[in-house]
């Protein structure tokens, strides 16, 4: 099948933090992605004061880039260790609260108000919570969710962009047979189906 042998694989809460712990975050770039400096005019497409939302955030350092620009960007990540390193990493004071609609969350804020961070799953967030987004940065989510949940992954992003947002998402393409995943190969058919 197209999707080989990763369809049942499911990656736990668990296994995500123990890979923060212990540094086994390959997928972090310390430099950026390149994609992101390649199509970030598309993403932007020429507004200013946009706001950004990065699921499953980690401690990408596009977050402060965009921050730098004058947008307010909001990530969601289930590390609180990725969440302080990406502050502490940047110099950037915060302060952390909770979510009071989320049992267990907390919202980490730069003290500038421009970057907020959840420390949560992603799947607790809503609208009523997280507000609404201009744009998303999709660098390595949507191939990090389990791909049983991924329906439920595209109906929460788009319950959670405006009408005319810009939505960049970055997937991987290789033969699923033979690695098991993450990242998950997400085909180009099944980002339509999902995305529309």
């Amino acid at each position: 099948s197209d999707v080989g042998s990763q369809k049942e694989r499911v990656v736990t809460e668990e296994e995500w933090l123990q890979k923060w712990e212990m540094g086994n975050i390959g997928f972090h770039k310390e430099q950026g992605h390149p994609l992101f400096q390649k199509y970030l005019d598309v993403l932007l497409n020429g507004r200013s004061g946009l706001r950004i939302f990065f699921p499953l955030c980690g401690k990408a350092v596009e977050m402060k880039w965009l921050a730098d620009m004058g947008h307010s960007v909001v990530g969601v990540e289930v590390s609180e260790q990725a969440v302080k390193e990406f502050f502490s990493e940047h110099s950037l004071p915060y302060y952390e609260e909770p979510v009071s609609e989320i049992s267990g969350a907390k919202m980490f804020q730069s003290t500038s108000g421009n970057i907020s961070l959840y420390c949560c799953n992603i799947y607790d967030l809503s609208s009523s919570i997280v507000g609404k987004f201009d744009g998303v940065w999709d660098r390595g989510a949507l191939v990090a969710v389990n791909p049983r949940d991924r329906q439920r992954y595209a109906s929460l992003m788009i319950n959670l962009v405006e009408k005319n947002s810009s939505y960049l998402l970055v997937t991987v393409s290789y033969d699923p047979n033979k690695h098991k995943g993450p990242p998950f190969y997400v085909p180009e058919s099944e980002v339509k189906s999902l995305f529309g």
